[in-house]
């Protein structure tokens, strides 16, 4: 094609040595135009095809491949091959230039495919709401960074005629330069690999980092970083590496319990903790939660006195007797167990604490049915709004600091 090319302009009475140079920049211009004639049929037709067949397919696959632009990119490899294969056929031993470019191109854009071919197992990947998958981001980015780093090296070398091992080498006496300029790439990665291993954080993970200023969900866990869209709806960034250095708190463990914990308490004041008399016992029997304890409770507690021969009447420190303080304890048992928003298969405890200057804490300790945040905080209130009403019925009080309205009641005294 060259020779005829050559021919031609020398018949036209052009020069030799011009004839040669005018030859070699047509056949280059003539490989490249019909290389682009090949590149527009197949966008033109071919990827408009591939296009329609993934939109009537139920697969999600070949939709995640054709968002990432992986077949455009495959598209783009046809006709810089068919240039090299023309070169080769209608000039072999010319246009060695262009050779080396266009094979860089190759290899460049060979790694852009391979690029989106990962970013597609990582879109579809991600976007199954199973709640045990385990972030593969930072394998892939750590993946895409290795191809891209032999992609450079393959891509010098093929231009500047060398071979790629002697590039390597001299990458190997770089090394210092290179763990420096990627030192927190390299950490990243390690550390991504220990979070993936160990199952310690997960996109969607509920996580608390104080340092961080994070407190709430994982939307992204990458090579360098890790990002917490927390509930004020700010996004914290967090070196991936700091996960596995720092301390934080992971609430998965609870989002795949049963239930999320209630551990509130109240404070009693101690000095109304009394017996309950005949007729306070009169008014717990009237309760439907307690009457069946009280009466039962009163009874072991007679039979016990009587083989005792315990005088009752002389103080009432003799025997045995029921508090209201043990009968409000009772009833908080009974009214949590009633409640069908509290797991009874999980932790179920109503204890004393250790007494303070503010009373006696009365802890309540259960968990919740319902995990949903904004439920779970609506069940909890309703405990305790019912609690703090309940207390006076059994003459006991909640301890309270003295406010102002307290002093200045106390001035008109």
């Amino acid at each position: 094609m060259e020779n005829w090319i050559h021919e031609t302009l020398v018949s036209m009475g052009v020069a030799a040595e011009v004839a040669d140079k005018l030859a070699i920049m047509a056949l280059a211009t003539l490989v490249v135009a019909g290389a682009y004639l090949v590149y527009w049929v197949l966008r033109t037709y071919l990827l408009k095809l591939i296009h329609r067949v993934t939109l009537k397919t139920s697969n999600k696959w070949d939709d995640a491949l054709m968002d990432s632009r992986m077949f455009h990119r495959i598209l783009r490899l046809i006709p810089l091959t068919f240039i090299l294969i023309c070169i080769d056929r209608l000039a072999p031993g010319q246009l060695i230039v262009l050779k080396r470019i266009v094979f860089a191109i190759i290899i460049l854009i060979g790694a852009r495919t391979v690029e989106a071919f990962l970013n597609s197992i990582s879109t579809v990947y991600h976007a199954d709401t199973d709640s045990h998958r385990k972030p593969i981001r930072p394998l892939f980015q750590a993946l895409l960074i290795i191809v891209y780093l032999f992609a450079g090296i393959f891509i010098i070398s093929v231009l500047l005629n060398k071979s790629p091992w002697n590039l390597f080498g001299l990458m190997g006496g770089l090394t210092a330069v290179t763990m420096l300029v990627f030192k927190d790439t390299i950490l990243g990665f390690v550390a991504g690999i220990q979070l993936g291993a160990n199952d310690m954080v997960r996109e969607g993970d509920w996580i608390e980092m104080p340092k961080y200023g994070a407190d709430g969900d994982v939307i992204e866990v990458a090579v360098n970083t890790v990002k917490v869209r927390n509930w004020d709806k700010t996004i914290t960034t967090i070196p991936t590496y700091a996960l596995i250095s720092d301390s934080f708190k992971n609430w998965r463990g609870m989002s795949e319990s049963g239930g999320r914990r209630i551990k509130r308490s109240i404070c009693i004041d101690m000095n109304t903790v009394k017996f309950a008399d005949e007729k306070l016992l009169e008014r717990f029997r009237k309760m439907e939660l307690l009457k069946d304890y009280v009466e039962k409770t009163q009874q072991a507690i007679d039979a016990e006195n009587s083989e005792r021969n315990m005088d009752l009447s002389a103080t009432v420190v003799n025997g045995r007797r029921q508090t209201n303080l043990g009968i409000f304890r009772a009833y908080l048992v009974n009214y949590l167990h009633d409640n069908p928003k509290i797991h009874k298969g999980m932790t179920f405890l109503v204890r004393h604490l250790q007494p303070t200057p503010q009373g006696l804490p009365i802890e309540i300790y259960v968990f919740s049915a319902d995990k949903n945040w904004v439920n779970y905080e609506g069940i909890q209130s309703d405990i305790f709004d019912h609690i703090l009403a309940a207390i006076p019925e059994f003459e006991l009080r909640v301890y309270q600091q003295p406010s102002g309205i307290d002093v200045a009641s106390l001035k008109g005294l």
